[in-house]
């Protein structure tokens, strides 16, 4: 089947930013999914490993993201690691050729979640790769659905399935089931109503955290389930523009980076979140397909019993006030109301400032019962980071500009490269 997929040799590269000591077995597991889908066995096949790791995340040392399983090596044509030293060393590079500012490297390059999906994205296009797959360190190639006698497991071509649709394309993504947010499962009652969490969330999030998939997501206890029909279907849907924006996803996403002019950058404002969703904005002239391939997002690190092939017959609900749940909640809901001022900005620039009106209006109204709920006052923080970033979105845009222009720079400068290597070998 993929030896008809192309003529020459495929170079794929797969990129994790991580920070977990579970990142190994994650990549044990998702080698064995490469040889299970038979990728292995395609001989104009090349894989190689993007690793752009944390050290400060879980207080983690080299060796916990280098030691690789033998089955992995054997597997992959070349893992690069990318810590602190080597991202140095290229932006320096990239600086005193005059390629870009020291500014704008650290716009790139600098340090936070959106800057490690750009080295690695670098990196992968340096070395010459025709395709870049990102996944999350807590996602499992395997689909949870609901039958009647209990729950089906599924392993998933995760890859494989990116592979066959790539090509033609320019991004596809995949679907996610599990724990797909650091939402909660949140228990209705006189404290917290249904109606003051839909306000809540609606408030904070953006098109594709809405209160639709939330509210379907609260009566499965939290979970979201894959559906069976995209499963059996197969089917690959084109994805739209909603809003001025392509929604993606940030993992079990594959990037061409044969056409580099439909090629963008990461970015967030400072200490927020959302690098997939500002992508999302830039594509408006790329093809962007959803394929048919489920991850599951273990977001409360609840179940990696399913690196080891153990296969729960329930999943319970993650609820508000266990150890650490509500302190990862209110993180997601400070990355979350940081990056949205940007996000109306960029998409409603007319309605931008009665967005964000109504936005204080209903944190106003809502976060002291948020408050009350989850038993901290931390979460009425929000407004002021609400005003912070929203006093400061013009200036956000601007480094948003700033990072795609000198991402441009950057690849005009790989591509040069490339183009006096092949005018020598001629």
């Amino acid at each position: 089947m993929y030896e008809t997929m192309s003529v020459n040799t495929v170079n794929v590269g797969i990129g994790f930013v991580t920070g977990r000591r579970s990142f190994r077995q994650v990549v044990r597991t998702y080698a064995e999914n490469w040889e299970e889908s038979g990728l292995t066995g395609w001989s104009r096949l090349n894989i190689s490993i993007y690793v752009a790791y944390d050290l400060k995340y879980k207080n983690t040392s080299p060796e916990d993201y280098r030691n690789l399983d033998k089955r992995v090596t054997d597997i992959v044509d070349y893992p690069h690691y990318l810590g602190e030293a080597a991202i140095n060393s290229e932006r320096a590079k990239l600086t005193s050729l005059g390629v870009i500012s020291k500014n704008e490297a650290e716009l790139l390059f600098g340090e936070g979640y959106a800057k490690k999906r750009n080295i690695i994205l670098y990196f992968a296009l340096k070395s010459k790769n025709d395709y870049l797959l990102f996944l999350d360190d807590d996602e499992y190639p395997v689909a949870v659905s609901k039958d009647t006698g209990g729950l089906v497991w599924r392993g998933q071509r995760v890859l494989a399935t990116h592979l066959e649709s790539i090509p033609a394309s320019d991004i596809t993504y995949g679907y996610h089931c599990g724990y797909i947010s650091p939402i909660p499962y949140v228990r209705y009652n006189k404290v917290l109503t249904e109606n003051d969490f839909r306000i809540f969330i609606e408030t904070i999030s953006n098109d594709i955290i809405s209160w639709d998939s939330i509210k379907q997501k609260m009566s499965d206890g939290g979970v979201t389930f894959a559906d069976k029909q995209v499963i059996e279907n197969r089917s690959v849907e084109t994805v739209g523009e909603v809003r001025g924006a392509k929604f993606i996803s940030g993992s079990n996403l594959c990037i061409n980076l044969k056409n580099t002019e439909n090629l963008y950058p990461f970015y967030n404002p400072p200490g927020a979140r959302g690098e997939d969703t500002f992508l999302s904005t830039c594509l408006s002239n790329s093809n962007v397909l959803k394929v048919p391939c489920y991850s599951f997002h273990d977001g409360f690190s609840a179940y990696q019993q399913l690196l080891c092939g153990a296969l729960p017959e329930t999943l319970k609900p993650i609820c508000a006030g266990r150890s650490g749940i509500n302190d990862r909640f209110l993180k997601a809901c400070i990355g979350w109301i940081r990056y949205k001022p940007l996000f109306v900005y960029i998409t409603d620039r007319r309605g931008y400032d009665d967005a964000i009106r109504r936005m204080k209006e209903n944190l106003h109204r809502v976060l002291p019962k948020i408050s009350a709920y989850f038993g901290s006052d931390e979460f009425m923080r929000l407004p002021a980071e609400l005003d912070f970033y929203s006093g400061r979105v013009e200036e956000h845009y601007q480094m948003f500009e700033a990072t795609k222009l000198a991402w441009r720079k950057v690849v005009r400068y790989l591509n040069d490269k490339n183009s006096r290597v092949l005018t020598q070998v001629n």
